[in-house]
């Protein structure tokens, strides 16, 4: 696995740091004063610990974690199998769109799998359509049928998750995206700024009031908008270093209620349920985190004896190199 060795480095104040604010950043005047007294520095201390954090490559990005799909937008997976020779250049090609969010290779003939993050499905259907003309390859596509968990706050270390229920949401029913929700998603999506008063510099940029910015993300919390707000670790440098998207084929009768057991699972971080394809039987997906192979394949064991007779057939889809992880981008 291609991952950085920051892990190593990590002093005890940036894994304290890492671990508490996966989530609850406050939506205060001086948040980072206010995160910093919990963690017993100062305000210039945090926010130069979480730049250095994201330089490094040990946090993927700060910020709130949006569920686009709660405002009418789409966030589908889509696997290429790409022949070896051409894998790189394929990568690079698939990157350079900025409609790819996350972008990794898998142990497997569909050995490229990215997620296509858009505010419309005409746009991700031009976003396929794109990388084929591209690339000269089939898109397959699983789109998110049903989300039954999506929720795992890693530990530094890659010690056991902290609180596996946290971060959960049920899908609704959309609201409309408006123009001005589009220029906050935009103005956040990469992350908040790393200065004293990140709202006002938002606001700043939209032509808004520090209030309305925070109360809108106030709101969007509550509505299941935004997930969360606080740090994105990329676990592979925290400790996680084994990643497996393990794959089921389960009864269509059973895999509604089978798959909210499965995302109760202290490994399981996502679980959902996405459509078969032609040579693809499987209908319920979920990603398991472990500190090395050994412990996703006993946490796949413990899915599988889960799921039961109504699994028919599974497979484990690991990771062994990040190509791209940079959240929504609309």
């Amino acid at each position: 696995m291609d991952t950085p060795e920051a892990i190593d480095r990590l002093e005890a104040l940036d894994a304290r740091l890492i671990d508490r604010l996966q989530g609850g950043f406050p939506l205060a005047a001086r948040p980072y004063a206010v995160a910093g007294r919990s963690l017993g520095i100062s305000e210039d201390s945090l926010i130069r610990r979480l730049r250095e954090l994201l330089h490094a490559g040990v946090l993927s990005r700060f910020g709130p974690m949006y569920q686009i799909e709660r405002l009418g937008g789409r966030f589908v997976l889509a696997a290429l199998a790409v022949p070896e020779a051409r894998f790189d250049e394929v990568a690079a090609a698939v990157n350079a769109l900025p409609a790819v969010a996350h972008n990794y290779r898998r142990e497997h003939r569909l050995n490229m799998w990215f997620v296509l993050a858009a505010d419309s499905a005409d746009a991700i259907d031009a976003a396929r359509r794109g990388i084929e003309l591209v690339t000269g390859l089939a898109v397959s596509l699983f789109p998110k049928e049903r989300e039954y968990f999506v929720g795992m706050r890693f530990q530094v270390g890659g010690a056991a998750p902290v609180g596996a229920a946290a971060g959960a949401r049920r899908a609704g029913e959309p609201a409309a995206l408006s123009a001005d929700d589009r220029l906050l998603i935009r103005a956040t999506q990469a992350g908040l700024p790393l200065c004293p008063r990140p709202y006002h510099d938002i606001a700043r940029q939209l032509g808004w009031t520090e209030a309305e910015v925070t109360a809108k993300l106030a709101r969007w919390l509550e509505q299941g908008v935004v997930r969360r707000i606080g740090a994105v670790p990329n676990h592979y440098a925290i400790g996680y270093r084994a990643n497996g998207m393990a794959v089921f084929d389960v009864a269509d009768e059973h895999v509604d209620a089978l798959g909210a057991q499965l995302g109760g699972l202290d490994a399981v971080s996502h679980c959902y349920r996405r459509p078969r394809q032609p040579g693809w039987p499987y209908n319920l997906f979920a990603m398991l985190h472990g500190s090395e192979r050994p412990a996703v394949l006993a946490a796949v064991d413990d899915a599988r004896a889960l799921l039961g007779e109504a699994c028919r057939s599974h497979e484990v889809l690991f990771s062994s190199r990040i190509l791209k992880k940079t959240g929504l981008r609309l």
